[in-house]
C-alpha cells in the first residue's frame, strides 16, 4: 500500500518554522505533495532522506508555487499542462510513474468579487482536457487545493456563501462534471454523508476554533482505480497553515 498527502501550506518558509520537517517525517508518505509554497528557486534548502524533490514555481515572487517529494524516482516529471496562459504560475506538476500518472495541482482561486472566475473556468476546462490525455494512457492521481467546496456538506455554511469564491455554481458545476465523466472524490467515496470535516479555515473570525471550514482540498481518481482504494483521510490535528494535510492510501 501506498500513503500519499497533499498539503497547502501557505508559505513554505512560513510553515517551517511551525515544525513543518518533524510533520513530514512523522506522516512518512510515498509522496507528499505541497500547495502554495509562495517561493523562487534558492530560497529555501530543504530535503529529505530517502525522497527526490521536485518544485514548479511561480515568476510572480511569493505566490503560488507547487512541490512534490516522492520516495520512488518517477519515470519522467513534467511542469503546467502546456498551455502557455496557465504556465506561468507554478501550479501544476506531474510524475509519470509504471503504472500511472500523479499529479498536483494548485486551482486558481476566484478571489473577492469573482474577478478571476472567468479565468478560472478557462483552466478548469484546459487541466479537464490535460487530465483526460494523460488518461488514455494509463490512470490518473491528482491533488491538491481544488478552490471548490463541491456540496453543502463541504462547508460549514453553504447558504451564506452561495455566490462567493469556491462555491459558485460555475466552479461547483466543473467539480460535477470530474465526478460525471467518471472520477473519484475518494474522501467521499468512503465518507459520503460525514459532516463537519474540513480542510481550509479563513484565519478571520477564529473559524478554525469553531470549526467554520471548507473542504476544498482533495484526491481525485480515475474510476479504473476504484478497487485499488483503501482510505482516505484529512488530519484536521495537523497546524501549521490555514488548510490541514489530506491523505489517500491506495494499494498501487
Amino acid at each position: 500500500m501506498k500513503k500519499f498527502i497533499s498539503w497547502n501550506v501557505n508559505g513554505l518558509r512560513a510553515v517551517r518554522e511551525k515544525g513543518f520537517e518533524d510533520i513530514f517525517r512523522n506522516l512518512d508518505a510515498d509522496i507528499f505533495c505541497l500547495q502554495e509554497t509562495k517561493l523562487q528557486e534558492g530560497q529555501i534548502d530543504i530535503a529529505f532522506e530517502g525522497y527526490s524533490d521536485y518544485w514548479n514555481y511561480a515568476e510572480k515572487k511569493g505566490y503560488s508555487g507547487t512541490a512534490v517529494f516522492t520516495k520512488e524516482k518517477p519515470l519522467n516529471v513534467t511542469y503546467g499542462i502546456g498551455v502557455d496562459e496557465h504556465d506561468h504560475e507554478g501550479r501544476v506538476i506531474t510524475l509519470e510513474f509504471p503504472d500511472y500518472y500523479f499529479i498536483t495541482v494548485y486551482v486558481p482561486n476566484s478571489q473577492d468579487e469573482l474577478k478571476r472566475l472567468d479565468y478560472r473556468m478557462r483552466f478548469e476546462d484546459d487541466f479537464f482536457t490535460y487530465v483526460q490525455t494523460l488518461q488514455k494512457d494509463k490512470p490518473v492521481i491528482w491533488c491538491g487545493d481544488l478552490n471548490v467546496a463541491h456540496k453543502e456538506i463541504d462547508l460549514k455554511n453553504p447558504k451564506t456563501n452561495r455566490h462567493n469564491a469556491g462555491f459558485t455554481d460555475e466552479e461547483r458545476g466543473k467539480f460535477q462534471h470530474l465526478m460525471d465523466n467518471g472520477f473519484i472524490d475518494t474522501f467521499r467515496f468512503f465518507y459520503p454523508d460525514m459532516t463537519d470535516i474540513y480542510s481550509w479555515w479563513s484565519y478571520r473570525f477564529s473559524a478554525r476554533a469553531k470549526n467554520a471550514g471548507w473542504r476544498i482540498d482533495y484526491f481525485i481518481t480515475s474510476g479504473s482505480l476504484k478497487d485499488k482504494l483503501v482510505d482516505a483521510r484529512i488530519h484536521t490535528d495537523i497546524f501549521g497553515s490555514d488548510h490541514c494535510p489530506v491523505e489517500l492510501d491506495i494499494n498501487i
